[in-house]
């Protein structure tokens, strides 16, 4: 081909016609192509309500491809047009907001460079020079915006100072001078519950590792479980420290003990769960221990009575035989753990043999008294809570089979024998045991599937309560299920009685059970320190109650909601909104937050929010269109919960930042489909909670697009960030710092994991820890790192790659004078990490 001119000849001087160059081909071909399909969904949108842009934007770029394919200079011209337009219509649309610009901007800046470049080879041929100047900044704008997106976007400060650590001397978690167990008051060198202590507070006093030194954390000692199920994994699994050991649970419910030292392992006890006994994850997120009272402890204790009523320090523990491994009695310390197939076990401490006083050599078996109750129905995720040598556990109900699914029963069983001391079946109130002969428990009430708190000094257990069976549909639901469900229920271990409760969503039709394990602490009021609980929930508030009696102590207020849905007469006009703090974002969602890589895709999500039933918070599910659900079922907080830096006043808290898309499907078009009940299905291959449960026994079945993802790119339709962390100021409930979290190094279209280290804010499951120094260690993203944050500033200091996903809290002790921070790296089929077994340690160097 010979070179083209480098000026445009005189007006009204004709040239010969030029051959089209073959790139120029392309892009027109790309042009038309793409202007048909913007164009035409543009226009589509218009219909709905929505941005003009698309259809004027898609009309313009078809014409320009049709005047390049006849190598018109025009075509350039039209397609700088559609540049400008689409740069100012992006500021006036976005403002500064980066991840917006991404997926309006990028692909016509990447088709401007293009067209640029062939402008020298039009009809009437720009000067090749001019062209490569203009490609040339528009590859340096191109490179300028990918790096930035390198660079962390939404990172909040407050505008009140860091707390500081002693001026927050008040605010301690409750530690009873009487209390027996570890778990009341570990050493601290020791992880001794699952919150590390009763407390929940995920609070560590280590400060070995320090801010200064973290960065030169290496891994200390590597433990491989070998339990790995195919589908559904996420064991979820956080260890237990008591003295020179660690305790934890495999996938399925395998219990291991292992030397705090080297990882080696002691003993396991397998008992031998099957795989159709795993519920909707083979979640096991940790075990209980438990030391049966010794005399020397009994003595200890009425000691500690006295002191306090002198006001005197309470004096040391004497050692006894339940402190000193070697010399007590077999089961004299016990793990306890709850299985994925409805079981209580109980195996000692030292041996990991089963307790032979415990129920039936060393089990017992939580669905005696539901009627049916088929595989996976009804299983122990949560390690149980034990409060004054009680042991109270929930447990899941597989979500969105059956209105008729098996009881939510809470039940309660003797620490050392096993038997059943007491059960709470809120619809009957006078049932204090197993049902009679022939009858069971009331099917389909709300159960507790997360983890309880036990508070030794009031006698009480704190559960955050899920919901109904069928979760998106409320009409058959009694008075009581109404009353208690989506709340947090203090049951008095005694009398196995309801003390009082608090309902955070009325008649819940979102799927907001709570997930979140409640913490608690001393919050200080005008009237001195008040024994308080904080409730982190799934809509993103967070209450602080007495816990003594569940009344507020910081402001909330009712607002009204959208009403409608398919269920009109059942919505509550109002719901109770926290004014100390809510993880939620503050706006509802527009069609500006919507998002993709490319116009099409973003369009494509316009089209959809445009479609759905939305009128913001609360907006209620609905069968003749999608509804949205902001956020989504998956949070604000889940079951990971909240860490609180109890010496600084400090609340560290994850979560997600996501809409679900959810329709509810007529019962006929269900069963045309083929939506059946887990039982009835013959190869289950797992997928997403809500994506086409059957409901069966009410109207309608759901269909849950959790996260609302795009069917064919698998991207999500909400502009990032998708989940981030932040600090909060107890006392007042006040923003510290908020920032994205989570990279998308295991994100990307198609599935396919981009290893990019973009802090785009990634879906996170799991919490954190915190440590005296001031450090965060958290995993739980999706990304596969394990990180220690700065808790004063939220900058990164560290992070490791995992070998799997890390969907577990972690935990810190020390053994020999040495700190170690570990986490279970197992993954998660929800949150589509690697799966693995591994048990990773970390240290500094010796």
């Amino acid at each position: 081909m010979p070179a083209a001119p480098t000026a445009v000849p005189p007006d009204g001087q004709t040239l010969p016609p030029r051959r089209r160059h073959p790139v120029a081909t392309v892009l027109a071909l790309l042009l038309i192509l793409l202007g048909a399909v913007i164009g035409g969904l543009g226009v589509w949108l218009l219909t709905l309500g929505g941005s003009w842009y698309y259809a004027i934007a898609g009309i313009a770029m078809l014409v320009s491809g049709v005047l390049l394919w006849g190598n018109r200079r025009s075509a350039a011209l039209l397609f700088a047009l559609i540049f400008v337009g689409t740069l100012l219509w992006t500021w006036w649309e976005s403002g500064s907001t980066y991840w917006r610009w991404v997926p309006r901007l990028g692909l016509v800046t990447a088709l401007a460079i293009v067209m640029a470049l062939l402008a020298p080879t039009l009809q009437r041929p720009f000067p090749r020079r001019t062209s490569r100047g203009v490609a040339a900044v528009l590859m340096l704008v191109f490179v300028a915006a990918f790096a930035l997106a390198f660079v962390p976007h939404g990172e909040v400060r407050g505008d009140q100072p860091f707390p500081d650590a002693a001026a927050s001397t008040g605010i301690d978690p409750t530690e009873d001078a009487t209390g027996l167990q570890p778990s009341d008051r570990p050493a601290d060198g020791d992880w001794a519950a699952w919150g590390r202590n009763n407390a929940a507070t995920r609070f560590s006093p280590l400060h070995q590792i320090t801010p200064d030194n973290v960065a030169t954390l290496q891994p200390a000692w590597q433990f491989r479980t070998g339990d790995l199920p195919e589908n559904r994994w996420g064991a979820e699994t956080t260890p237990l420290k008591i003295g020179n050991r660690l305790f934890l649970c495999t996938a399925r419910n395998q219990l291991i003990a292992l030397d705090a030292s080297t990882g080696k392992e002691i003993w396991r006890f397998n008992p031998k769960v099957k795989d159709a006994s795993i519920p909707y994850t083979a979640a096991c997120r940790g075990v209980s221990y438990y030391e049966q009272p010794s005399g020397a402890a009994v003595v200890d204790a009425a000691l500690a009575d006295a002191a306090a009523d002198l006001a005197l320090p309470a004096p040391p523990p004497t050692p006894g035989a339940a402190s000193l491994p070697g010399n007590r009695p077999a089961c004299t310390a016990r793990i306890i753990e709850g299985t994925l197939d409805g079981r209580i076990i109980a195996v000692d401490a030292d041996s990991g043999k089963p307790c032979a006083n415990f129920g039936n050599n060393g089990q017992v078996d939580i669905t005696l008294g539901m009627g049916k109750t088929p595989l996976g129905y009804v299983s122990i995720t949560s390690p149980p809570a034990i409060v004054r040598g009680v042991i109270v556990t929930g447990h899941q109900v597989l979500d969105g089979q059956r209105r008729d699914a098996p009881s939510g029963v809470i039940q309660a069983y003797d620490a050392v024998t096993g038997k059943l001391r007491w059960a709470w079946d809120m619809d009957q109130p006078e049932l204090t045991g197993l049902p009679a002969q022939g009858k069971e428990y009331t099917r389909g009430t709300p159960n507790m599937w997360t983890t309880a708190t036990g508070d030794e000094k009031l006698g009480l257990v704190y559960l955050p309560m899920g919901n109904s069976a069928g979760d998106y549909w409320s009409g058959s639901r009694t008075e009581n299920q109404n009353k208690y469900a989506t709340s947090l229920v203090a049951i008095d271990v005694t009398t196995g009685k309801p003390a009082w409760h608090f309902q955070a969503v009325r008649k819940d039709v979102w799927d907001y059970d709570m997930g979140s394990q409640a913490s608690l602490i001393d919050y200080p009021t005008a009237q001195g320190k008040v024994p308080a609980i904080l409730l982190p929930t799934k809509q993103g508030d967070m209450y602080i109650l007495d816990r003594r009696t569940g009344q507020l102590l910081t402001p909330a207020e009712e607002r009204k909601v959208p009403g409608g849905g398919a269920e009109p007469e059942q919505r509550s006009p109002t719901q109770l909104f926290s004014l100390y703090h809510t993880l939620r974002r503050e706006h509802d969602l527009t069609e500006q937050d919507m998002w993709g890589i490319t116009p099409i895709d973003q369009l494509v999500c316009r089209i959809q929010f445009r479609k759905a039933h939305y009128e913001g918070f609360y907006t209620p599910p609905s069968a003749d269109h999608h509804s949205i659900e902001y956020p989504g079922y998956n949070g604000g907080s889940d079951w990971g919960s909240v860490a609180i830096d109890t010496r600084r006043g400090v609340i560290v808290a994850n979560y997600n930042d996501m809409p679900n898309y959810n329709r509810l499907v007529p019962r006929a078009e269900a069963d045309r489909k083929g939506w059946r009940p887990r039982e009835e299905i013959t190869h289950d291959k797992g997928g997403a909670e809500g994506a086409g449960d059957p409901q069966v026994g009410t109207p309608y079945a759901i269909d849950v697009n959790a996260g609302w993802r795009l069917p064919f790119t698998g991207l999500l339709c909400k502009q990032p960030p998708y989940g981030g962390i932040r600090a909060v100021d107890l006392r007042t409930g006040k923003l510290l710092w908020d920032r994205p979290f989570g990279s998308a190094r295991g994100n990307g279209p198609f599935g396919i994991r981009s290893g990019l280290p973009i802090e785009i804010g990634t879906p996170n499951n799991g919490g954190a820890v915190v440590t005296a120094s001031g450090l965060i260690f958290i995993a739980a993203a999706t990304d596969d790192l394990l990180r220690a944050i700065d808790l004063k500033t939220g900058k990164e200091l560290w992070h490791v790659k995992l070998p799997a996903g890390g969907q577990a809290n972690p935990m810190v002790y020390e053994q020999d004078g040495r700190q170690y921070v570990v986490i279970v790296a197992a993954g998660h089929h929800f949150m589509e990490t690697p799966k693995g077994d591994y048990v990773m340690a970390y240290a500094l160097p010796k």
